[in-house]
């Protein structure tokens, strides 16, 4: 198994982020492709002191792109989507 820090890559603070964090109270992060939801769930709780109640994940592909004639792509990651137990926050996303 992973550690906490391998399994929980970053935050992820955006626009979209933001809003739904507002509005359901979710909180987004960029994991580890091969992280399970319950590893998902114990590294968010160990690392935040919190309760979570729900785990979403979802593959994210590489967009292609092009430097004049070569072209590449970036690479694969995974998406998870985190709810709390009423009451519970993280201060990353705050403020």
């Amino acid at each position: 198994m992973p550690t906490l820090h391998q399994t929980i890559i970053k935050p992820l603070i955006t626009e979209k982020s933001s809003a739904a964090y507002q509005a359901r109270g979710e909180y987004t992060f960029e994991v580890a492709p091969r992280a399970t939801k319950p590893e998902i769930k114990q590294a968010i709780e160990r690392l935040f002191g919190v309760t979570v109640t729900g785990v979403w994940t979802s593959l994210q592909r590489g967009k292609t792109r092009r430097v004049g004639t070569s072209s590449g792509q970036r690479p694969n990651w995974k998406k998870a989507i985190v709810t709390l137990k009423a009451g519970d926050s993280i201060p990353v996303f705050e403020g």
